[in-house]
C-alpha cells in the first residue's frame, strides 16, 4: 500500500512539535508538578470534595447548610491549589501549547474548506464571543 503523503506530514508536525519548547516546557511544568507532593495531596482533596459535594447534590433530600460548607471547601482548596508556584507554571505553559495546537488545527481546517493556507491568520485565543468567529477547531 502506498505511503498517504499527508498522514506522513502530520507526523513529522508531531514530531516537531514534540521537539518544541512549548511542548518541552508543559512537560517539564508537568513533571514539577506531579513531583510536588503539597499540591498532589491539594489535588486529591480536591477531588474527594467534590465527590462529596456531587453525591449530596444528588440527595433527594438536600442538606442545604452541607452543600454550602462544601462548597465553600472546594473553593478554598481550589484557591490554595492554583496558588501553588508548579501548578501556576504548568497552566501557563500548557495555555502556550494549547495555543500553538490550536492554531495548527485552525489552519488544517480552514485549508480543508477551500481557505488559502497563507491568508490564514493565528488566533489570539477565543473570547467567548462566536459572532465575527470562522469556528472552532
Amino acid at each position: 500500500m502506498e505511503k498517504d503523503t499527508i498522514i506522513e506530514m502530520a507526523r513529522s508536525l508531531g514530531r516537531e512539535l514534540q521537539n518544541d519548547e512549548r511542548f518541552v516546557r508543559t512537560q517539564l511544568a508537568q513533571n514539577a508538578a506531579d513531583e510536588d507532593k503539597e499540591l498532589q495531596d491539594l489535588i486529591g482533596e480536591f477531588n474527594l470534595k467534590r465527590i462529596a459535594l456531587n453525591q449530596e447534590t444528588t440527595k433527594e433530600d438536600k442538606d442545604g447548610e452541607k452543600l454550602k460548607k462544601l462548597d465553600g471547601e472546594i473553593r478554598d482548596v481550589y484557591a490554595r491549589l492554583m496558588a501553588n508556584v508548579h501548578m501556576q507554571a504548568y497552566q501557563a505553559a500548557k495555555q502556550e501549547l494549547d495555543q500553538l495546537v490550536s492554531n495548527v488545527a485552525t489552519i488544517v481546517t480552514l485549508s480543508a474548506q477551500g481557505q488559502n493556507p497563507d491568508d490564514i491568520q493565528e488566533s489570539a485565543g477565543c473570547g467567548g464571543n462566536c459572532s465575527g468567529c470562522s469556528g472552532c477547531c
